[in-house]
């Protein structure tokens, strides 16, 4: 450990001259807008970041305005003698978790925040979205119109980072995964290049994207997203005690079987420690798409005796807003899938109590967050998708209906991230042990909620890395974006045995540069 510190600090003079001679480059090409450290621009959209573990300092930020912009950035980031080893990260949303995934120290960050315009073509059923919008921003233009489209459950998170690593939406049983719905990705290449990807031009592109994660192409600057007519939906939260656990389990077991039969709702259940009342409790979101209140296929949950519930009748965007979480911390994800089956799902949630506990007899600090959140993925699901053309995900090969973990943590301090991270992994690692067991994992994990150290893009199979790969090389033959941009999940690094961009704050609280970590946290 001692060894990477030194080294890191060493380097940093360097690193901080390269940075700053190329944000003055990218002044120079006329970017109107590039944002230094100290300015007040440049703090707000740092603490714009979700996750307080993904604020690190980059040398500067540029944000474009358009598509030609991003060109000029990319020009000038790729091209330029002044940028020629400043590395540089990608940030729409800023909503993804870990360090390095979506910003970078020493380098330069582009973000997309300034591109935010929604306009609908109500004539061709397509709404077409920049990359710097947000869910709240999709549904606080569309709903006016009584459309909409699959989306984000929480108005804050990205509309990129979502769509191209899949996109769980409440719409999924009807229409496939949000990325399913994308009709063209406008994309900027490595090159310089504008291209459009759909099913009749740059297919094997347009089908990447879809859970591919743009972080291995280039950058998509515009989403034309089949939308439709839309009313009010039904639904909210209901909030129980844990001791209605085995009815839960039980209700929700039957309920991602009974998904085929009920394509119009949408359930997550959570056990979510909140420090308000120091202890778990279980916390569920039910939507009706169609705005029936309470239709049958909720009845088994509507039979559970609830403390409180928000349930009512609701526009798409006020029921995202509902679902937003707790800003401020420092977030720590672990994600899996497993076979819809109650022993396993039972193991997970004392697994889950296990992981409280310990970490309340390790910690000092009351302030803080896990939840341990289940969502059915029913083989509908994939079928869906098959039937609009496709995507890389691989789940059109799993033939059982499955139920997808979120399990997580969220600290105040870099030092209680430190020892969360090895520790949330470990019971995570139990958690797949046990399903494994049984004969219940399913290989297949969601981008959308991997840490760093896991490897979702591995997980949709080899038939689907090779897509991915050859599409990556097709449109960055130079790898551009697999290593001049380290950050989010790289089809270069599937298989490899390191924390997949990990970045150096995770590690030392915000000092240096990246560096790429090898084997657990806990080891380094």
């Amino acid at each position: 450990m001692l060894g990477v510190i030194a080294t890191v600090l060493l380097g940093l003079p360097a690193a901080l001259a390269q940075g700053s001679t190329c944000c003055r480059a990218l002044q120079e090409a006329g970017l109107a807008h590039v944002l230094y450290p100290n300015s007040t621009d440049y703090a707000d959209r740092t603490a714009s970041y979700w996750s307080v573990s993904a604020q690190l300092a980059p040398s500067c930020m540029v944000q474009p305005t358009s598509t030609s912009d991003v060109v000029q950035v990319v020009n000038t980031l790729v091209k330029s003698a002044s940028c020629s080893s400043t590395k540089f990260a990608v940030r729409s949303g800023g909503h993804t978790v870990w360090a390095g995934s979506n910003n970078i120290n020493d380098g330069v960050t582009v973000d997309l925040g300034l591109m935010m315009d929604v306009t609908l073509d109500k004539n061709s059923s397509v709404a077409s979205i920049q990359p710097g919008a947000r869910w709240m921003h999709v549904y606080g233009a569309l709903d006016p119109e009584g459309w909409t489209v699959p989306g984000g459950r929480a108005g804050s998170v990205g509309v990129p980072g979502f769509l191209t690593g899949g996109g769980n939406s409440f719409f999924t049983a009807k229409k496939g995964f949000a990325c399913d719905n994308v009709k063209n990705f406008e994309l900027v290449t490595a090159n310089g290049d504008v291209v459009n990807a759909n099913a009749d031009e740059n297919p094997k592109l347009w089908q990447a994207l879809k859970g591919g994660s743009g972080a291995n192409f280039g950058i998509v600057t515009r989403f034309d997203m089949f939308a439709f007519p839309t009313g009010n939906l039904w639904g909210g939260t209901a909030t129980y005690n844990k001791s209605a656990t085995a009815q839960q389990i039980a209700a929700y077991v039957k309920w991602t079987d009974n998904v085929v039969n009920y394509p119009d709702g949408s359930s997550i259940i959570f056990w979510s420690y909140l420090p308000a009342l120091s202890d778990i409790v279980i916390l569920a979101a039910y939507e009706d798409t169609t705005g029936n209140e309470a239709p049958a296929g909720f009845d088994d949950f509507m039979a559970i005796p609830r403390m409180a519930d928000t349930l009512r009748i609701a526009s798409h965007k006020e029921l995202t807003d509902e679902l937003e979480q707790a800003t401020g911390y420092r977030d720590i994800w672990f994600t899996m899938t497993f076979a819809n089956d109650a022993e396993i799902f039972t193991k997970i949630v004392e697994l889950n109590e296990a992981f409280v506990n310990e970490w309340k007899s390790t910690s000092d600090d009351p302030d803080f967050i896990t939840q341990c959140m289940f969502q059915s993925i029913p083989t509908i699901f994939a079928k869906h998708s098959v039937e609009r053309g496709g995507n890389v995900m691989g789940l059109d090969k799993e033939d059982r209906n499955a139920i997808m973990l979120l399990f997580n943590i969220a600290v105040k301090t870099a030092d209680q991230e430190l020892i969360a991270r090895p520790l949330l992994r470990s019971y995570g690692e139990k958690m797949q042990q046990f399903a494994d067991s049984k004969k219940g994992l399913v290989s297949w994990q969601f981008l959308n909620y991997a840490d760093a150290y896991q490897d979702p893009l591995a997980s949709y199979g080899p038939d689907n890395v090779e897509k991915i790969r050859a599409v990556a090389k097709m449109f960055d033959p130079q790898g551009v974006f697999q290593t001049k941009a380290p950050g989010g999940f790289k089809i270069s690094r599937v298989g490899a045995s390191t924390g997949a961009g990990v970045a150096k704050d995770a590690l030392l609280g915000g000092v240096g540069e990246n560096v790429e970590v090898v084997g657990n946290l806990s080891e380094a």
